[in-house]
């Protein structure tokens, strides 16, 4: 009695990433949030409002606003881009999209540059609406120029989105992906310098916080609020955050899986 061939996945791509397929994914990802008026809303329109909300609840004290709005500024991007892109994410692995995305030749490189493409210029909208109010709405008086401000708050909304891709792979629901906030992004805020220098914190923290790449966004935001001109310390802190961003959707590449659970 003769049996039948088990069915095999199609081979995957022999190239680790195809531009065309990548620019494809991207634009299939665009499509569905041209649909999704509710997700552009949050991307775009909660970080402003954020910074509209602490203008004011600092309204007596602008100063203190100039201080911390600029560092902010790029945290509520990264913050919003973490929690959109880790439930989007999880949401194509669970309903099976992801799993008939890779039996197709269409790389794991291919589909985390393509989302991270997709939601990186939905990222250079956020950032440039909030720099826009942040700047010539809501009065904040930075140094430096604008566009280094807009740079940095574009690559903190780019790490974010990263960072979603990364922990979307160890999340079996949407609940258990917005769980990973707490463990990601808060130590992140708490260690960064916003609320008081790291080098006057505990020895230990301070040694943690210099691996967290958030510490190196606000460096970055405060070098541009104090200095006229690019820095050696932006240009270092900007490069890391940077370097983090890639790093992150490498780790989210090599950790995507082929098949759902």
């Amino acid at each position: 009695m003769s049996t039948s061939p088990a069915p095999t996945l199609a081979p995957a791509p022999t190239s680790p990433l195809n531009l065309s397929r990548t620019t494809a994914t991207a634009a299939r990802v665009l499509r569905q949030l041209r649909h999704d008026p509710r997700t552009i809303a949050l991307m775009l329109l909660v970080p402003c409002l954020m910074l509209f909300l602490l203008r004011y609840v600092f309204d007596g004290s602008p100063r203190t606003f100039d201080n911390i709005g600029a560092s902010l500024l790029g945290i509520f991007p990264m913050i919003t881009m973490f929690l959109v892109t880790s439930i989007a994410t999880l949401r194509e692995r669970t309903s099976g999209t992801l799993e008939r995305l890779l039996a197709m030749p269409l790389g794991r490189g291919d589909l985390i540059a393509g989302y991270a493409l997709a939601f990186g210029a939905v990222a250079i909208i956020q950032s440039a609406l909030a720099t826009g109010l942040a700047l010539w709405f809501l009065g904040l008086d930075v140094t430096g120029s604008p566009w280094l401000l807009l740079l940095v708050a574009l690559l903190d909304a780019l790490l974010g989105t990263a960072l979603g891709l990364f922990v979307s792979a160890f999340a079996a629901s949407e609940f258990q992906a917005v769980q990973f906030m707490p463990a990601v992004i808060f130590p992140q805020l708490l260690l960064c310098g916003l609320f008081t220098p790291r080098d006057r914190m505990h020895p230990v923290l301070e040694a943690i916080s210099d691996v967290l790449p958030m510490s190196y966004a606000v460096d970055a935001m405060n070098e541009v609020l104090r200095h006229t001109d690019m820095t050696t310390a932006f240009v270092r802190d900007i490069l890391i955050v940077a370097g983090c961003a890639l790093l992150v959707l490498g780790l989210g590449a090599a950790t995507l899986r082929r098949r759902t659970a």
